[in-house]
């Protein structure tokens, strides 16, 4: 199929990339599915920084498939890595697994009440469940089975016939020092991330050992233990022979190499054998994989070894959580796909990873902002549609071709369109809703009914996931002391102290509350209030307005917080004023 071309100034970081690797696929290997790679290690929770391994590649092969070629997203489950450490938070977790340290993530237990036979099926369970939501399609494979199988077998065997050629490639790194800073990128990185790629390079990452009996690049899993804690002593090429002692328990055997599966090769040498052996066109890497020494680098010159060629490899930044630095999942309490899922639609958390360059840095919200968020997603929904849209309140206008483009890989694959909420009403509303509502399914159902009149919402499903969403954002964000609680009964203190200009602004309020009863008309009405009380059209612009305008809708906005939920502030007035109810307004603002 010819290459379509592409200009740059009309299309996204996405069609680019893909571009260049149709290209470089039929260079390689005419006629043949493109293949992509990510590489996952379930060695504790898969946080959302590394899903943007995952997302980069099914974009690009999600592209590649809308083109009409054939294309395969492999992801390599590292379940045969060692398990390094005991991650921080996990439930069902404590010092005890410590012991195993050092076990293929595969040969542990997993946390305590897991359905699941092991560590890295725990951990990985939960991810498969997050890329089905996110309409991941992909190819999983195992490393436990792939090199306990017997697959990687002769790459195994030419790594060792090849040892001193790969001692040589890495020697030139040893001893070089890690570079001061990652690649430019649009945004700066912060000191965290910086301090990440420092720790960059050859010392920071596996790269065999070297003793009395030379480099080898290979490593046993000991067959007393099971831990990796071992040095192999020698290596005959003929016979495939090879002794190893483990430094944990003692245990020494010699093994035949050509019938032996219990080991690995050693990560630098592994992810480039994996490039030759699976063919892999396009596969980005972290910073900390980018710096001079790391393992993309190194693995440039190694996969010629294995008669490969190096992938296409953007150099992807770090994502981060409402200003978290770095994620690492050595840490507790990262979020992950899971989590960020239970809040958002999958069509939000495709877009942030989708609008944004692999080089450029961005943050995922789990505080306010994303309602900010959810409203610039409604806004370019609108705009995508030519300037109409069931969000209300949602802008018009006309899309750029590159925000256009990250809207459609939000909202469909190459398979078809992903779910979606029927009516998506505004987040924010939703949340207050919920917030107010307090799970009441029922009062939730009336406020939103009356939230457009001329077309009311019949029924809570029309509104969900997302109203589920929201109220999960409510349930699970909103600190206690932050939740609404509208008052039982009038403040009669306060509203006997009032001024006859604040009891002129609630009569106000009330006389126009029956005539502008929906979202929009008390948008209007509660905006219009002051500016009438000052003598001005209720529909007047801020142009056409004095400063002191905005003071005194601030203060008249305070006095209805406090009378009817206690607060200086609250959920926007326009939906409170809903949820609580004509009558029930009119009775705490002293009617």
């Amino acid at each position: 199929m010819p290459i379509v071309a592409q200009s740059t100034e009309t299309t996204d970081w996405v069609s680019r990339f893909a571009d260049e690797v149709i290209a470089e696929s039929e260079r390689r290997a005419p006629g043949k599915p493109v293949v992509v790679a990510s590489g996952l290690s379930p060695s504790g929770p898969i946080h959302l920084g590394n899903l943007r391994e995952v997302m980069t590649p099914h974009l690009v092969a999600d592209e590649v498939r809308r083109r009409g070629h054939q294309a395969r997203h492999l992801i390599s489950w590292d379940d045969y890595d060692r398990y390094r450490k005991v991650p921080a938070g996990v439930p069902g977790v404590d010092e005890t697994w410590a012991e195993h340290i050092g076990k293929p993530l595969t040969s542990v237990p997993a946390p305590k009440g897991s359905p699941h036979p092991n560590w890295a099926e725990h951990f990985k369970a939960a991810m498969v469940a997050s890329l089905a939501e996110l309409g991941v399609e992909f190819d999983g494979i195992s490393q436990t089975a792939q090199y306990t199988s017997g697959v990687y077998r002769e790459q195994i065997l030419h790594a060792m016939k090849h040892r001193r050629d790969i001692d040589a490639i890495l020697d030139q790194y040893r001893t070089k020092k890690p570079a001061k800073q990652p690649q430019k990128s649009q945004k700066p990185v912060d000191e965290a991330e910086l301090e990440a790629a420092e720790g960059s390079g050859a010392a920071a990452e596996d790269d065999g050992s070297s003793g009395s009996a030379g480099y080898f690049p290979y490593k046993p899993y000991c067959g007393n233990c099971e831990k990796d804690l071992t040095t192999v002593t020698a290596y005959d090429d003929d016979s495939t022979e090879l002794t190893y002692a483990c430094t944990a328990c003692g245990f020494s055997e010699t093994v035949r190499l050509s019938e032996f599966n219990r080991g690995k090769l050693v990560w630098k040498v592994d992810w480039p054998m994996r490039w030759a052996y699976e063919g892999v066109v396009f596969e980005p890497s972290g910073v900390d994989h980018s710096s001079p020494g790391s393992s993309f680098q190194v693995g440039g010159q190694i996969v010629g070894i294995f008669g490969g060629t190096q992938p296409i490899g953007p150099m992807y930044a770090f994502v981060g959580i409402s200003g978290m630095a770095k994620m690492s999942s050595s840490k507790g309490g990262v979020p992950t796909p899971a989590d960020a899922l239970q809040i958002m639609e999958p069509q939000l958390l495709r877009w942030l990873y989708a609008r944004r360059r692999p080089n450029q840095s961005f943050k995922i919200a789990f505080d306010q902002e994303i309602q900010r968020l959810y409203d610039e997603w409604d806004r370019l929904e609108a705009k995508v549609a030519g300037g109409t849209s069931q969000a209300i309140g949602a802008g018009g206008g006309s899309a750029l071709p590159a925000d256009a483009a990250a809207h459609s890989r939000a909202v469909r694959t190459a398979a078809g369109e992903l779910p979606r909420t029927p009516r998506p009403l505004p987040y924010r509303t939703l949340a207050s809703v919920a917030d107010i509502t307090a799970g009441h399914e029922d009062q939730a159902l009336r406020i939103l009914g009356e939230l457009d009149p001329a077309n009311p919402i019949a029924s809570l499903e029309e509104a969900r996931p997302r109203y589920d969403k929201a109220e999960a954002w409510i349930n699970t964000h909103v600190p206690a002391d932050q939740r609404t609680v509208v008052r039982q009964e009038p403040d009669a203190e306060l509203l006997k102290s009032l001024d006859e200009p604040s009891r002129q602004s609630l009569r106000l309020l009330l006389d126009g509350l029956a005539d502008h009863w929906s979202l929009d008309g008390l948008t209007h009405h509660v905006y219009g209030v002051p500016k009438v009380q000052a003598g001005f059209p209720a529909d007047a612009t801020p142009k056409e307005l004095p400063p002191e305008i905005k003071t005194a809708q601030r203060t008249f906005f305070a006095l209805l917080y406090h009378l009817l939920v206690g607060r200086d502030t609250g959920p926007r007035l326009p939906t409170l004023l809903l949820a609580v109810g004509q009558d029930r307004v009119r009775t705490l603002l002293g009617e």
